[in-house]
């Protein structure tokens, strides 16, 4: 085989650096984009915020707020995002009275106001620190009891046993079997005298856990869920209306409420419609996941990254400027660049200063391209945000793509966890994406839609008698919207809206 050389012309795509660094910030959510940016700022020392000065700050805000019109406010040139107000910053005077103590100056200057000083109030959601799970709470309770070294032990594996939600995991068996495989592991004094190791029984498992039982939140460690509303009911007033009523449908009838066959409850407690009625009620009353009271998780805040408001019959689109925080290039480490030295300060000088401009160039492209896709979206979608959900049209990704001249790859990377505050909430932009069903006139009506005319039908329907699937599906082709009643059950599913026969009601 003979071996040449042959010169070939061809295309293809590279990715350079750059590009990568757009496509990466462009993927980000405004708090991923904010620890972005204070990484850059920390390793480049080019970069520095832009701080404005708040007398300044409010008068370009003014100016802004009087000068943009809708068309404007809908472009970006890179400058176009509100300032941060850090606020007035104290300093120190340059010349000090000569009785002045250091400890008065900085208390003076630097001692932060308290919510008492300026009638404010204090903003709890500063404060992150890590919640009280539920076995914390049962622990504390349980160290507040007497109990023998064995007793103890078998506590701590019940509450050690119980979930997030409250209930037993385990049953009395397993528990025991636990129980006595960790004795003989733990006794090392037995097995040295070669004596039995203590064992437990389930009676005394049983006993300690009537005495966890009594723990708060009442219900906890529970086995079941007739056990759970049971010892929530137990801890009620014995003057409770319909205690023993209720006490006894939960022991005895619990799976006929739960199918919500009334009449047969009816028949069964021998109660009238009226007591029956306030029976349930009381039921429901109780919580069928006590541990939730306690182990509730952090609430996760969304940051908007658009904001939508109408203006004089216009809606207008807005980046939130308080998203992201303004960088610029520091001028004075610009300055100190030479063109002719060659020496490793200047060359690293240059290219930070050269890395910096790209990081900028990025970030005001993620901003075009943004404000772009959300003006086309708001534009789109005009009947949404005069009307609701129900007026929502089909969507894709392609005809924004099309519309902004940009691959549907970019349109999927920026509408991913990004979101738009409009005056009917803040929503992913991913929300007013969706498929379309045909209707019988030969139209089309988006799957959104159609969920909240599910929603909207099941809030108003008649609780005694609700609203089977296919008599949705009926109301709907009423509605000349051609759907199948399985597609309705998914869309109801979807919607966290339970069957027909769990939405019905006694009253």
């Amino acid at each position: 085989m003979k071996q040449g050389l042959q010169l070939k012309l061809g295309q293809q795509l590279t990715m350079t650096p750059q590009l990568q660094q757009a496509i990466r910030l462009l993927q980000l959510s405004a708090l991923d984009l904010q620890q972005e940016i204070q990484q850059s700022l920390e390793s480049n020392p080019l970069l520095e915020l832009d701080e404005v000065e708040p007398d300044e700050a409010e008068v370009e805000f003014a100016a802004d707020e009087a000068d943009l019109n809708a068309e404007q406010r809908s472009e970006i040139d890179g400058s176009d995002t509100l300032a941060e107000l850090d606020g007035r910053e104290d300093s120190v005077p340059d010349e000090l009275p000569v009785d002045t103590d250091w400890d008065d100056l900085y208390q003076e200057h630097s001692t932060p106001t308290t919510s008492s000083d300026t009638g404010s109030e204090v903003d709890f959601t500063e404060f992150n620190s890590a919640g009280e799970t539920l076995q914390d709470t049962l622990y504390w309770q349980l160290n507040l009891v007497p109990l023998s070294t064995t007793d103890q032990l078998i506590a701590e594996t019940i509450i050690e046993a119980i979930n997030v939600d409250g209930m037993l995991t385990q049953t009395l068996a397993e528990l025991t079997e636990s129980l006595n495989a960790n004795f003989g592991k733990l006794d090392d004094n037995h097995a040295e005298q070669d004596q039995e190791p203590p064992t437990v029984a389930e009676d005394e498992v049983l006993a300690v856990l009537k005495l966890v039982q009594q723990f708060e939140p009442a219900g906890v460690a529970a086995r079941d869920l007739a056990e759970c509303l049971t010892l929530q009911l137990a801890q009620l007033p014995t003057d409770t209306p319909l205690l023993s009523a209720a006490q006894n449908l939960v022991a005895e009838h619990l799976a006929v409420l739960a199918a919500r066959d009334f009449t047969s409850l009816k028949r069964l407690t021998k109660l009238s419609q009226e007591d029956l009625t306030r029976c349930v009620q009381l039921i429901q009353s109780l919580n069928p996941r006590p541990g939730s009271a306690v182990a509730s998780e952090a609430a996760n805040y969304v940051v908007p990254d658009v904001f939508v408001r109408k203006h004089e019959g216009r809606w207008l689109v807005e980046l939130n400027g308080e998203a992201t925080p303004k960088v610029r290039i520091n001028q004075t480490y610009a300055g100190l660049i030479k063109r002719a030295d060659n020496s490793s300060d200047n060359n690293y000088l240059k290219d930070n200063l050269q890395e910096a401009k790209w990081f900028l160039k990025s970030l005001q492209s993620r901003n075009e391209t943004l404000l772009k896709v959300a003006t086309r979206i708001v534009e789109h979608q005009r009947g949404f945000f005069d009307y609701g959900p129900e007026a929502m049209k089909p969507l894709v990704l392609n005809e924004i793509a099309e519309l902004v001249e940009m691959h549907e790859s970019t349109i999927s990377r920026v509408t991913s966890r990004k979101y738009m505050h409009t005056p009917r909430g803040i929503f992913e932009l991913k929300y007013f994406f969706s498929s379309h069903v045909g209707t019988t006139t030969g139209g089309e009506i988006s799957s959104t839609a159609i969920r909240a005319l599910i929603k909207k039908m099941t809030g108003e329907e008649n609780t005694r008698k609700p609203l089977s699937d296919n008599k949705i599906t009926a109301l709907l082709k009423e509605q000349n919207i051609k759907v199948a009643r399985r597609t309705v059950a998914k869309y109801r599913e979807s919607l966290g809206i339970p069957p027909s026969n769990e939405r019905k009601r006694l009253v």
